[in-house]
């Protein structure tokens, strides 16, 4: 399976300067890459700090990387003196190369080392009872990864949980390894513990280490130690005794002195082993890598990063789209009225269209205009073949309560879904950010419907519970080039003649520079093109008149409906209802560094919903992987996910990886 590894460099170590550091950890690199190829990753431990750097790529490919080599330069410096010559205070590394197992490696955070809590760890080996141990040890794994496959983050997620209840980190190790089913072979460090910790049920782990000449280093197997020591070209090495971790053993290495201590789970169960407990002192710090920069600039007063389309900042660091906001004038509830007065039944019948997506905007809508205006609704659905089930239920939900009929337009949904697939590979060949609606092109027909349904029915009048400023994406045709600053309480898509005619040409020039979006869904991109920006918008959008009110919404529903959240969609129920949200999302934030959640929350600060605090706090959630959701995408659209994520994180950013 995988391989792992790892050097401890005391302050008397042999390998003294900073290139023999550097080329030793290459070497085991390369050594190792034989258990596992599709993915690699470091953890350092110097100055205070444990630096972790990983990427799902070949472990070849990551050495070759600049940001590799700028890693270990940067993480190990406050190990080394000024001249580089000597180590000047203990170094740890471990490492890892990755065979999947469990957990696609197109995900970070699937990917090893793993920090959890106190714990940052590397592991070789498969769980194989982890629902049973999720069911006993809920809180041994984040709340927003359960739909993760990473058994690794699970074991230990456990380890945390039992070092943080015992404040002992071999007791920790032991009772873990008491709990789970399967193979394990792992190496750790904490933050609050200046030791290396080694464990195996297998046998899977060999060490060397020179007696007085502070080095200890650790492989997967005898060989890999073996060539270790023939191949780094340091003096007394090629001899060294290379000693096998037996079964049901751990290793202590304390990081100053660099002397193993070796202790079976039995004795640290039974207490008769040296003290694993914390460190009283300062805990060290964990940099753990993050999907962008953290360095990224944003503006000072929302939360828009120097990404955005058209960004700029004062001196001030606010940005332009802050500087030149207004916020919502809505026209009123007395307005509403007045138009609704001219359509409502007398008797009863029928007398609006009310579009409904079953997402939590929409659901809202048709409660108040049922229950709080009077109107006697028919809601419509186009299910395009993206409409989630959770959607589905809620739309049986409030319509069975509210008695209102529904009808559904169903579009032919294999095909749909095959339109979907072509234009994301196509994207891929050339990946244009301006270009990602494209994939949603299929959905523009609920316009399309909201016209039809009225010559259909008779009804005059069709609500579109949309129009609240907060959800306009200036970005999207930023990505095009064109600079389209928000247009407060106009139509969906109202931009002048000019701008539709520069937003055609641009399509049209990608569709040149890229000839595979000339396929069969062709028309179907052309119609929502014109469906979106050239019919007439005759619709009446609910919240233009009515304020928008996220707390209100969310607590109706539940109280009054036991409306659904998608727990797999995180905490921001916005857009639950459409399955491509995640995968879109994952482009944007993963290329530019920012997602629709980032656009949505930025106008809830200026619209005096959110502070800057609580925005960037809920952004960690909002902007959180959805694994699940992205694998429900790629199986309904039928693409594989893993070599399309593996694409997307290839595509050259807009900020600085950190």
């Amino acid at each position: 399976m995988c391989g792992i590894f790892g050097l401890v460099l005391s302050n008397d170590s042999t390998i003294s300067k900073r290139e023999d550091f550097d080329k030793s950890l290459r070497l085991l690199f390369k050594l190792s890459e034989l258990r596992g190829r599709e993915a690699a990753g470091l953890a350092i431990f110097a100055n205070k700090a444990i630096s972790i750097y990983k990427e799902g790529i070949r472990p070849a490919v990551m050495l070759k990387d600049s940001g590799f080599a700028e890693f270990i330069t940067s993480s190990s410096s406050g190990a080394h003196r000024q001249d580089a010559e000597a180590v000047a205070k203990p170094l740890a590394a471990i490492g890892h190369c990755r065979l999947v197992t469990n957990g696609s490696q197109a995900i970070t955070d699937n990917n090893q080392p793993i920090h959890v809590g106190h714990i940052v760890g590397i592991h070789n080996g498969i769980i194989t009872n982890e629902e049973e141990l999720l069911r006993l040890h809920p809180e041994a794994k984040p709340e927003h990864r359960r739909d993760s496959d990473s058994d690794s983050e699970l074991l230990f997620g456990l380890i945390n949980g039992f070092y943080e209840k015992d404040g002992d980190l071999l007791m920790a190790i032991a009772k873990t390894y008491k709990e789970i089913s399967g193979s394990a072979s792992l190496a750790l460090l904490s933050d609050d513990f200046p030791a290396l910790a080694l464990a195996t049920n297998t046998g899977s782990l060999y060490y060397s280490r020179r007696a007085g000449g502070g080095l200890f280093v650790f492989g997967s197997e005898r060989y890999i130690i073996q060539e270790f020591l023939r191949r780094c070209k340091l003096p007394g090495m090629a001899d060294l005794e290379i000693i096998n971790v037996r079964p049901s053993q751990c290793v202590l290495i304390p990081l100053d002195t660099v002397e193993p201590q070796v202790v079976s789970f039995r004795e640290v169960l039974e207490g008769a082993y040296a003290t694993g407990k914390r460190d009283a002192r300062e805990p060290c710090t964990v940099l753990v890598p993050s999907r962008l920069s953290k360095a990224l600039r944003r503006c000072n007063k929302c939360v828009l990063p120097e990404t955005y389309p058209f960004i700029t900042f004062d001196a001030d660091g606010v940005c332009n789209y802050c500087r030149t906001f207004q916020k919502q004038a809505f026209h009123g509830r007395a307005a509403l009225e007045r138009i609704l007065e001219k359509y409502r039944s007398p008797n009863g019948d029928p007398d609006c269209l009310v579009a409904f997506s079953g997402g939590r905007d929409s659901s809202y809508g048709l409660h108040v205009i049922k229950t709080e205006l009077g109107m006697n609704p028919i809601a419509y659905t186009y299910d395009w073949g993206m409409v989630t089930d959770q959607a589905r239920r809620n739309q049986a939900r409030l319509c069975g309560k509210l008695g209102v009929e529904h009808i559904i337009r169903a579009a032919d949904i294999p095909k749909k879904r095959r339109y979907i697939r072509k234009n994301i590979y196509a994207w891929l060949k050339k990946p244009e950010l301006g270009m990602v609606p494209i994939f949603m092109a299929g959905d523009k027909m609920f316009y399309y419907y909201g016209r039809q349904l009225r010559k259909q029915t008779g009804i005059r009048l069709t609500i579109f519970c949309a129009g609240q400023q907060v959800e306009q994406m200036e970005f999207k045709v930023g990505f095009c080039g064109i600079n389209q600053t928000l247009i407060n309480n106009t139509r969906l898509y109202h931009y002048d003649a000019l701008v539709k005619l520069r937003l055609a040409m641009w399509y049209v020039k990608q569709y040149l520079l890229n000839p595979s979006y000339i396929n069969e869904s062709l028309l179907d991109c052309i119609f929502a093109f014109h469906s979106s920006f050239l019919n007439k918008d005759d619709y009446l959008y609910l919240y233009h008149y009515i304020p928008w009110d996220e707390k209100l919404i969310e607590r109706t529903l539940r109280e009054q409906y036991g409306w659904e959240s998608d727990t797999l969609y995180g905490t921001n129920q916005w857009r639950m209802g459409d399955g491509h949200t995640a995968f879109i999302d994952y482009i944007y934030y993963t290329v530019a560094g920012f997602s629709e959640f980032d656009n949505f929350r930025c106008h809830q600060i200026r619209e005096g919903l959110l502070t800057r605090e609580e925005a960037l706090e809920l952004l960690e959630e909002d902007n959180k992987v959805r694994i699940q959701s992205l694998r429900n995408f790629a199986e309904l659209v039928g693409f594989n996910l893993e070599e399309v994520l593996m694409k997307i994180n290839a595509i050259p950013k807009l900020y600085a990886p950190s």
